[in-house]
């Protein structure tokens, strides 16, 4: 589920086609995209047995994956190694205050299983994007989010 308002468009990313744009202004610490209606998750054995879903796949925790063939709209959400979201067990949130406007964008080293590599490189930088290993992965996602948690003044 998508909590801000936005809209699907025309991704300023090269190569990417469509992106998730905000639509309206997000606060640093707040929560942009969040998990629903997930009713299995599958072990990466499991998941290596179908090479055609592996497209459709994300890591959210250790060796676990969902799968969405479907493509709900937060498969919008292009790669950056300069992210505008941070990517944490599956939520998505602002790293810092977003203007409406904003195309979202995440690390996918993060979803991606330890040692995989995507079928395309990061245009900006032409590095390979390859998957982190689930410890590495948690540390830096815990510690971003801590930081900016840190610093953000959330109110409920």
């Amino acid at each position: 589920m998508i909590l801000p308002r936005y809209r699907i468009d025309a991704s300023k990313i090269q190569g990417a086609g469509k992106g998730l744009f905000l639509e309206e202004t997000v606060s640093a610490g707040r929560i942009i995209t969040a998990p629903d209606a997930i009713d299995q998750t599958y072990r990466l054995d499991d998941l290596l047995a179908k090479p055609d879903q592996m497209y459709a796949s994300a890591r959210w925790f250790e060796d676990r994956y969902t799968l969405s063939p479907d493509w709900p709209d937060e498969c919008y959400i292009n790669h950056s190694f300069e992210p505008t979201g941070l990517w944490h067990l599956g939520f998505v949130f602002a790293p810092k205050d977003l203007p409406a406007g904003t195309e979202i964008t995440v690390d996918y080293r993060h979803l991606l299983p330890p040692g995989q590599a995507e079928d395309f490189i990061d245009t900006a930088t032409g590095e390979k994007i390859v998957g982190l290993p689930w410890y590495e992965s948690l540390m830096t996602t815990t510690r971003a989010l801590a930081r900016v948690l840190d610093s953000a003044s959330l109110s409920d």
